[in-house]
């Protein structure tokens, strides 16, 4: 009985110690800024984004699966105000929660950065449906 308990406790230790790999730090890429000159149209730049091909939100983000709906026609309203906080990427839960920034499960793709960039610049200009 003892030799089953030390046993135990050694493999509890063993699998504690050994199997926390997520308390590393994970780097993100940096997001680079977009030029102040640069307009950004949320019809034109960042919808088109949440259904390009190989890269593809709506597959779950379709108002059926997982929220927000990101369909095009519906994602607008979806995401302002609950997702979005119109002059605050860092505070917005879409922008925290994209594909490459820190998804909360595998998407099996990220955004590139120019593309995080695009929705951080967006967001931040104030998140008009334009």
């Amino acid at each position: 009985m003892k030799k089953r308990l030390q046993l135990v406790l050694l493999g509890s230790f063993c699998l504690w110690n050994f199997s926390c790999y997520y308390d590393q730090e994970i780097e993100f890429p940096e997001v680079p800024d977009i030029p102040i000159d640069q307009e950004i149209s949320f019809e034109t730049d960042i919808e088109p984004l949440f259904s390009q091909s190989g890269k593809d939100c709506t597959a779950c983000h379709n108002g059926s699966v997982a929220n927000p709906d990101l369909r095009v026609g519906n994602a607008y309203n979806q995401i302002v105000p609950d997702y979005v906080v119109p002059g605050d990427a860092e505070g917005s839960e879409l922008f925290e929660n994209l594909p490459g920034n820190s998804h909360p499960i595998d998407a099996g793709f990220v955004l590139s950065t120019n593309e995080i960039a695009l929705i951080k610049g967006w967001i931040d200009r104030g998140a008009e449906n334009n």
